[in-house]
């Protein structure tokens, strides 16, 4: 489960310099307070985008490729080469990581999100926190850009 699909004709317009993998890069790492990837390494060719490297968990791989995936003109993120740490410990580093992306669709509410995932739409800030990196505003999302949904822990 390397690709992840994306809305190309939405996202933050960063592309079109003579360095499109560098400015994905840099969007990568200065979402992060550190640096989020050791190692990191992206790629575009076309509308697509590759990223490896060593992720320290498994929330920080899930928004490296939201950030490369909500960018205009990207619509597909291979993340086949990116991996976290305990994806190295682990056996089976393929099977470990299956996270649940969500497209904002033109009129959804992140209330009206949670609402939907969790069956309470008061969890909403959780959506928020896990996806700080690309909802900057709570109150300013957009149809096309791509979320992650993290699960609720009991």
């Amino acid at each position: 489960m390397g690709f992840f699909d994306f809305l190309s004709s939405a996202g933050k317009k960063i592309l079109g310099t003579d360095d499109d993998a560098g400015a994905i890069k840099e969007e990568i790492e200065s979402s992060f307070k550190e640096l989020p990837v050791q190692g990191l390494v992206v790629e575009v060719d076309g509308d697509t985008v590759s990223l490896g490297g060593v992720a320290t968990d498994t929330a920080t791989k899930e928004k490296a490729i939201l950030i490369a995936g909500n960018v205009e003109g990207i619509s597909k993120v291979n993340a086949d080469q990116l991996v976290t740490m305990d994806q190295i410990a682990s056996e089976n580093t393929r099977d470990a990581f299956n996270p649940v992306f969500y497209t904002i669709q033109k009129g959804d509410t992140l209330w009206g999100i949670a609402s939907d995932f969790y069956k309470d739409g008061s969890k909403y800030p959780l959506i928020v926190e896990a996806n700080k990196e690309v909802i900057k505003d709570a109150d300013l999302i957009y149809p096309g850009q791509a979320i992650r949904i993290p699960e609720l822990v009991a």
